[in-house]
């Protein structure tokens, strides 16, 4: 008779039987449902189940907490039910198909900007001091900058724009190569097709607005001409082109026998993706970009300019993401010619403040979770001194109340702006220092006007905030700054480092040591940003922020059971029957084992310090996910009082972590 058998009746039951089961997985601890409606689950029933740890759901799964012995749950639960299980990521897209289409574009994009976050920081920051040293005027008169007086400043400028075009400029590039690598394509095809977005045999995509269609030049294929147009900088054109070619390359691979298929596949893929770009994707995208300068002029000159301002006040933020602002300089530079300044950009200076303080308030909301901070610090700053790619793409469209908040704020201000006439002598410098670039006698307005796209994002963001971030996204990562214990009954004081405990004492019932399993700091469990480790329901134990990339055993034991495929977590059996479980990084399953090396398998014999699994930290930042390794008692086995030393720095095979008694 199957182990789990009358449980797994009982589960297919509540769950809504066969037919309301889409598709099913299972990770580590437990069964992961994607329910056609989950509804149907009768949650208390479920839980009510002997095996049943709990459940709760999550980006579209349904998920039924077992434990170590998920596997053989899962083996019973789906032979009886009669149905094939998948892999976690079939269960992950299906999963979409209970997210509403705003949930799955936003989730879309995410992906694909997240591995360019860390270049738009850095190239926002550079591009912010740029602007400082050479394109603000504040010295002999404000008649020069710094680039204009020094020489080394001048060197500086030109330096800096080595590295702030290679980022913006050659944004295409990023995306196209993101796209590739999202939806499992030929990546260096994604990067050759960025690059034909942006060669230097096109017109820079920056120039086409100010230059007369006259002189662009074109491809001539005697029946028709396609313009040489480059798109530098552009967003909307190069999501479109790398989607193409996405689409293309899975066609073909789909009807090319396997024989010629490296040769046949990215030729028929590329050449129609570039073909594509360039004359169906490009002139969309330009179409969209004059519109937009278009309303942008009649605005600035109509009876309802207030109105026009919170219009674009509200808008330019989504704008700016699509790439298609760069499209404003036009206007901008023609009403300085024209009029001597212009009263546009400083509605694009407040922008770019309110969502660097809608980032603030995240900041403040998210000062206990260090991986969001190493995002918001520097994207907040870069935002104040006027690019606000980082903060737009890494933060507040990633949660989207920040993105709205910030608009908002910005509609606000661009109407006191406009309603009391600001207006800026020349373009370039935006965020805080944009006051530099406006005309004296309208500082103290434009002050009240900054001031407006300081506090009305920063509150609302707050308060919104506080309502919506739930406990995960305030605390990751970070420890509390006092030291702290979590034990039961109260934990003595940490002891000082020494050596892991022999076999003998491992194995002793009445007391075990259990050094640490890598290189870092301890945290308590309630810290960890998953709320099945963080509220005990696997048990007693504590996490890890590793500072290495290895896992060590904590003693001698028996290895219980691995996850042979995503290779993320192991379980450990101690000789009097103690289980262990430990799981690198949180909802790393869903990287396939990408990043991680086995050391064991499933019935090895362990001693204190052998080598247990590698990652690699850099992907698992890449996925988006933290490396807080959990670590935790799923069987105690008699142990009544258990002491885990947490808020202290260890070392691997030394330091004692946790005591058993």
């Amino acid at each position: 008779m199957a182990k789990y058998q009358e449980d797994v009746k009982v589960l297919l039951e509540q769950i809504g039987g066969k037919a309301n089961i889409q598709a099913v997985s299972h990770c580590m601890t437990r069964m992961r449902f994607v329910l056609v409606d989950p509804k149907k689950a009768d949650e208390k029933a479920i839980e009510a189940i002997p095996s049943v740890k709990g459940t709760f759901t999550q980006a579209g799964q349904y998920q039924v907490i077992i434990g170590n012995d998920v596997a053989n749950f899962y083996q019973e639960f789906t032979k009886y039910a009669g149905i094939e299980g998948v892999s976690k990521d079939a269960v992950k897209s299906a999963a979409k198909t209970n997210q509403n289409p705003l949930q799955r574009i936003m989730g879309a994009l995410g992906e694909i900007f997240a591995p360019i976050i860390p270049a738009l920081i850095c190239g926002g920051l550079v591009l912010g001091f740029r602007n400082i040293i050479g394109e603000v005027d504040l010295l002999n008169g404000r008649t020069q900058s710094l680039a204009d007086v020094s020489q080394f400043w001048a060197g500086m400028y030109s330096f800096l724009w080595l590295i702030g075009e290679a980022i913006f400029h050659f944004l295409p590039v990023g995306i196209t190569w993101s796209i590739t690598k999202k939806m499992g394509t030929t990546q260096i095809l994604g990067i050759v097709l960025g690059l034909t977005l942006i060669s230097p045999q096109l017109l820079n995509g920056f120039s086409v607005a100010t230059t007369p269609a006259s002189e662009i030049p074109v491809w001539d294929f005697g029946f028709a001409q396609v313009q040489m147009i480059g798109y530098q900088g552009q967003v909307v054109a190069a999501i479109m082109a790398g989607f193409v070619l996405v689409y293309l390359e899975k066609f073909f691979k789909k009807i090319c026998p396997e024989v010629i298929s490296m040769v046949v596949v990215p030729f028929c893929s590329l050449v129609p993706a570039v073909l594509i770009a360039h004359t169906v994707v490009g002139p969309i995208g330009w179409q969209i970009g004059d519109f937009i300068a278009d309303i942008v002029n009649i605005g600035l000159n109509s009876n309802f300019k207030l109105l026009f301002a919170a219009l674009f006040g509200l808008f330019y933020a989504p704008i700016v993401m699509t790439g298609l602002h760069h499209m404003t300089n036009a206007i901008d530079s023609q009403l300085v010619n024209t009029y001597g300044g212009t009263n546009l950009w400083p509605m694009i200076a407040l922008s770019n403040i309110a969502q660097g303080s809608a980032v603030l308030a995240m900041s403040i909301l998210q000062k206990r979770n260090e991986r969001a901070q190493q995002v918001n610090i520097p994207a907040c700053i870069s935002c104040y001194l006027g690019v606000t790619e980082p903060a737009l793409f890494g933060v507040n469209m990633k949660y989207g109340f920040p993105l709205i908040c910030g608009m908002i704020g910005s509609a606000c201000a661009a109407m006191i702006s406009i309603g009391t006439n600001v207006t800026a002598i020349s373009i370039g410098v935006g965020g805080l220092p944009g006051i530099l670039s406006i005309y004296p006698e309208y500082w103290v307005n434009f002050l009240l006007a900054m001031a407006t796209a300081i506090v009305v994002p920063f509150v609302l963001t707050f308060i919104v905030g506080s309502r919506k971030l739930s406990r995960e996204d305030r605390v990751l990562e970070a420890a509390p700054a006092a030291a702290a214990e979590v034990s039961a009954p109260a934990a003595p004081e940490a002891p000082a480092a020494q050596p892991a405990a022999p076999a003998e004492t491992a194995a002793a019932p009445s007391r075990m040591e259990l050094v640490a399993i890598c290189d870092g700091r301890t945290l308590p469990l309630s810290e960890v940003p998953d709320e099945v480790f963080s509220q005990g329901v696997m048990g007693e134990g504590m996490a890890f922020e590793p500072t290495g990339d290895t896992i060590y055993a904590p003693a001698d034991a028996d290895v219980s059971v691995v996850m042979e495929d995503s290779r993320h977590a192991c379980g450990l059996q101690l000789a009097d029957g103690t289980e262990l479980l430990i799981h690198i990084g949180i909802d790393t399953v869903d990287m396939n084992g990408d990043g991680f090396t086995l050391f064991v398998h499933e019935g090895d014999h362990v001693k204190a310090g052998d080598k247990l699994i590698t990652f690699s930290p850099d992907k698992i930042a890449a996925a988006g996910h933290p490396k807080t390794t959990v670590f935790v008692v799923t069987e105690p086995s008699g142990h009544e009082n258990m002491t885990f030393h947490t808020n202290i720095d260890v070392k691997h095979g030394e330091t004692i972590a946790a005591e058993l008694a």
